[in-house]
């Protein structure tokens, strides 16, 4: 099985690193302060790795880009270009602005014709970005058990062969795939994160998904 490398150590890239664990990967979560991760390392067993992001993209046969929108230039730059050469790098980010919601409507830096991920395809051309798991919670990335079963996952990326790789990879987490397209099509998924999120603040229930 591929080696997985999650650049990002928050609580997307601590749930996706569980259930990479849970699947039987390898997997190795990226931090600029690897101490942090010390207690959760010892609850998540030898089979994670932790180290620096360079080592991490390195490590990683796929790559998870699990960081705040903001942070994604400079942790991919972290990571070493070089790094990051004809591998598939599932890209879990949202353009989210350092504001507050109105209403519950989450304001993006970006615009509807260039959306985050199509900026760092273009930034990293010899990468195969996959958006995937930008619309959902870090609670149900991983096999989630709705009453109305599998939900949707909506992915897109310019290269057939790194979306194959994304899609056995969501079908292992549970997840009813629909593929969007190439990567022009991420200026309609990542505003999901929007709608997605309205219903948490209005209602403080996070627990849903898309079906």
């Amino acid at each position: 099985m591929k080696k997985i490398g999650i650049i990002g150590s928050g609580a997307v890239g601590k749930a996706l690193a569980a259930g990479f664990v849970k699947h039987g990967y390898d997997a190795m979560i990226g931090t600029r302060d690897v101490a942090k991760l010390s207690d959760w390392k010892s609850k998540a067993g030898d089979k994670v790795k932790t180290g620096s992001v360079e080592d991490t993209a390195k490590f990683g046969d796929i790559i998870v880009l699990a960081v705040k929108g903001n942070a994604a230039d400079e942790a991919l730059k972290l990571a070493g270009i070089n790094n990051l050469a004809n591998k598939t790098i599932i890209d879990t980010t949202n353009p989210i602005a350092d504001e507050l919601p109105v209403n519950g409507v989450l304001k993006f830096y970006t615009d509807l014709n260039y959306s985050l991920m199509e900026q760092l395809q273009k930034a990293i051309p010899a990468a195969n970005f996959v958006k995937a798991f930008n619309s959902v919670g870090n609670a149900l990335m991983v096999n989630p058990d709705l009453p109305g079963g599998k939900p949707t996952m909506f992915i897109c990326g310019n290269n057939d062969g790194a979306k194959k790789e994304v899609i056995e990879i969501l079908d292992q987490f549970g997840w009813e795939i629909e593929d969007m397209g190439k990567a022009e099509a991420a200026r309609a998924i990542e505003p999901l994160c929007i709608l997605w999120c309205i219903t948490g603040f209005l209602t403080n229930t996070w627990m849903h998904a898309f079906k």
